[in-house]
């Protein structure tokens, strides 16, 4: 909280303006391109995080697949993970989000700019057309992110296991599947401190629809698993220089 204070003390006189403008944009998603949507979010999170004391540590941008139409798989530690990876990485992405989120203002008009998928994990039926809905989307050149964990670990940069579920999309999809490490990316709203703090992102090179096509699910997840480990087991404890 001390935090979300701090960002918008020091951009006192831009939040009125910004936050009319992510409403609106917000409520009327059928008036923007999702490169004006995502150029505005941008811009938002790059003047809350320097306002925050927060610094972006990218790694990886040359493994992001050349065409769109791949799915991100993070691991997941706190409410500020999409914000990460939104200021990370260039190119526009939608994510899939636990309904719950729809009930937090800032987050709910930003997903809202990224015609996101709110999912009910009590619904079956509709976690399944929401997967058919992803994968058509993925095979027309959208660009997803889903946290395959389902949740997040609260335990800072340890990791949970990845459910195998939460890769149909990718498979019914064919597409790319870039792994995508976030290390301390609990920091920012999760820890009640206002000091300068860095959340790493590293884009891990993709797993392409040919190395995985004969992988159950819970193969896959597993492998994906294991590579977000090691790069978080590799970076952790470097210190990084904002």
């Amino acid at each position: 909280m001390k935090r979300i204070l701090l960002m918008v003390f020091r951009n006192i006189f831009l939040v009125p303006y910004m936050w009319c403008r992510l409403c609106y944009h917000a409520s009327h998603t059928d008036k923007y391109t999702e490169e004006e949507q995502y150029k505005l979010l941008k811009f938002i999170v790059l003047r809350a995080n320097k306002g925050g004391n927060v610094h972006i540590d990218v790694h990886g941008t040359e493994n992001l697949p050349k065409e769109n139409g791949f799915i991100f798989f993070p691991n997941h530690q706190g409410l500020y993970d999409v914000l990460a990876v939104l200021e990370a990485c260039p190119r526009p992405f939608s994510v899939v989000a636990k309904k719950e989120i729809k009930n937090i203002q800032f987050l709910k008009q930003v997903f809202a700019c990224m015609n996101a998928y709110m999912l009910d994990r009590e619904n079956v039926r509709q976690a399944m057309q929401v997967i058919l809905d992803v994968s058509n989307e993925v095979k027309n050149g959208r660009n997803y992110l889903i946290f395959a964990e389902g949740t997040r670990s609260r335990s800072g940069n340890k990791i949970g296991e990845f459910k195998g579920g939460s890769f149909k999309a990718a498979t019914k999809a064919r597409c790319p599947i870039v792994p995508v490490a976030l290390i301390d990316s609990f920091k920012p709203f999760d820890t009640n401190t206002t000091s300068k703090v860095t959340v790493q992102v590293h884009f891990i090179k993709p797993l392409y629809y040919e190395e995985y096509e004969n992988m159950k699910t819970t193969e896959i997840a597993a492998l994906v698993h294991d590579r977000i480990q090691h790069v978080i087991e590799e970076n952790e404890n470097v210190t990084v220089q904002p």
